[in-house]
Formats: structure tokens, C-alpha cells, sequence
């Protein structure tokens, strides 16, 4: 193999390596993300809630609010992650990078079930009653 073929095959390997670091690797692709076995939290009155993006999982996956609660998401994975309402419309916190912060309400009642638009993989749920 000549000299400048070589360099140019390693080039494209650890191009490739650094695209699979950024999105976590193959080891979590297909790992749907587990319930934290806690039960639900709920918010009191209008007030405000978390759910925090850690190891590729919303945390916690079930979060229970009262109407008009303000839930901060918080990016805390070393790559960017969304919540991003499965009906399209309810809410999507766009792309967060790493330690970025979004707010969302949801003010209807009901079961807003939610993914990470980039890794799909990811599913949570926030229960509004």
C-alpha cells in the first residue's frame, strides 16, 4: 500500500472513531432506557421540576406534574441530547449541548411520552393531573 493511501485510510478510521465517541458508541445504541425504580415525582402546586440527561437516559423516566408546572431539562452527558414530545408538538427543547439547560411547560392534562430526537433510543414520560 502506498504511503499516501495508508494515511488516508487512517484518516477516515479515526474520523469515523470520533463520529461513534460523540454519539456514545455502539455499546449504548441499542439499550432502551430502564426506569430509575423510584416512583414517580410529583411537583407541588404550579411550581417547577427536573429531569436530568445522564449515561443516555432522562432521569427521572416518569415525572409527574400539576398543570402549568415549569420542567427544566439539564443536559448532563458529554454529548448533545433533545426532549422532544413523540406527538410533535407539545414541547422540544431543541439540541442542549453538554451542561445546557431548557425549560418547558405543559399545561393540558394527560401523558406526554418524550425521546431524544438524536438518540431515539432514549424515552421518558411527564404525567400532567
Amino acid at each position: 500500500m502506498k504511503p499516501r493511501h495508508l494515511i488516508r485510510s487512517l484518516a477516515a478510521m479515526a474520523a469515523t472513531a470520533l463520529v461513534l465517541a460523540g454519539c456514545g458508541g455502539a455499546s449504548n445504541a441499542t439499550s432502551p432506557a430502564q426506569p430509575s425504580g423510584a416512583s414517580p415525582e410529583p411537583a407541588s402546586g404550579g411550581g417547577s421540576s427536573a429531569v436530568k440527561i445522564s449515561n443516555f437516559k432522562f432521569a427521572p423516566a416518569t415525572l409527574t406534574v400539576k398543570p402549568g408546572a415549569r420542567v427544566t431539562v439539564t443536559n448532563g452527558d458529554s454529548t448533545a441530547h433533545t426532549a422532544t414530545a413523540d406527538d410533535g408538538q407539545s414541547f422540544d427543547t431543541g439540541t442542549l449541548a453538554p451542561g445546557a439547560s431548557h425549560a418547558i411547560t405543559v399545561t393540558k392534562p394527560g401523558s406526554y411520552t418524550y425521546h431524544c430526537s438524536i438518540h431515539p433510543f432514549m424515552k421518558g414520560t411527564i404525567v400532567v393531573k
